[in-house]
């Protein structure tokens, strides 16, 4: 399903940026985007958690139903 791989997608660039914070202290959104309290650092930080909640609903399926979704 096509807005799973967007999830994912997302949810790995989220990953990326927690890596750099935690191996660098460095938060890529928040510099490119002004700061973390900037309305577009938020904006981010924000379809990234939404990606995360979606992605949880895989968990819940069924292998037959992942297959035939994907079909």
């Amino acid at each position: 399903m096509v807005i799973d791989r967007i999830a994912l997608v997302i949810a790995i660039i989220g990953a990326l940026n927690w890596g750099s914070i935690g191996l660098f202290d460095f938060d890529v959104v928040a510099w490119l985007c002004g700061g973390q309290d900037a309305l577009l650092s938020r904006i981010i930080y924000t379809i990234v958690a939404l990606s995360g909640i979606w992605l949880i609903s895989l968990l819940f399926r069924t292998r037959e139903r992942i297959e035939r979704i994907e079909e």
